[in-house]
């Protein structure tokens, strides 16, 4: 199990070496560690979550024109060729389609134990301050605004609106961070979620009163 949590971690940082800095291998560290953290206090398996962990996003659609087979396909090829068995490899296939936050009326159609994990791992690091840094930092990838007072956020939108979506960052928070603390599935992600969440309310009071020239 070792050896094979090893050969995936070298194979990630590998895939991983040029990748955008808030979807790079120190994320996927982070998610892991999260994630080993959640599962001592849930009735899973842990070489399942692991591997989903590390796995989860060795090719976000985000950066693949948004085709979301890619991520799948190319960590099911990399387990088979770790002679993996198959009904763990299609778990963590399922792991991966499914962990992704895509959009607030996007429900999944595929549920276990080590996916909540995973999927609370991941949705940690997406709030709090790593979250912030990790949204400016997109946001800057994508060149886009920081704010526009002129453009609300979109708090109804479809799978594909909001994976086309190209508002200023600021509205990410309302469209996604803000919504994560009340998705969280497991007793321990909810409660490292408070915290993070807080934070980010404290930060979009202070922000909003340095744009409004506000002491």
């Amino acid at each position: 199990m070792e050896q094979l949590i090893e050969k995936t971690i070298t194979f990630v940082k590998k895939e991983l070496a040029f990748a955008e800095g808030g979807h790079d291998w120190f994320h996927i560290e982070r998610v892991y560690n999260n994630a080993c953290l959640i599962a001592k206090t849930e009735n899973v398996d842990l070489l399942i979550v692991q591997l989903g962990a590390l796995l989860h996003d060795i090719a976000d659609s985000k950066f693949h024109n948004g085709d979301e087979t890619i991520g799948p396909l190319k960590a099911k090829k990399f387990l088979e060729n770790q002679q993996v068995p198959t009904i763990i490899i299609k778990h963590i296939v399922a792991i991966i389609e499914n962990v992704s936050f895509k959009g607030g009326n996007f429900e999944t159609e595929f549920t276990s134990k080590e996916l909540q994990v995973v999927q609370d791992a991941d949705r940690l690091d997406a709030i709090g301050a790593i979250g912030i840094a990790r949204t400016f930092n997109y946001g800057g990838f994508k060149n886009r605004a920081i704010y526009d007072p002129s453009i609300p956020p979109n708090l109804h939108m479809t799978k594909e609106e909001y994976k086309k979506s190209t508002a200023p960052t600021i509205n990410h928070f309302y469209e996604k961070l803000l919504l994560l603390k009340n998705k969280m599935n497991t007793q321990t992600g909810k409660q490292l979620a408070e915290q993070r969440h807080q934070f980010m309310e404290e930060f979009l009071i202070q922000f909003y009163s340095e744009w409004n020239g506000k002491r």
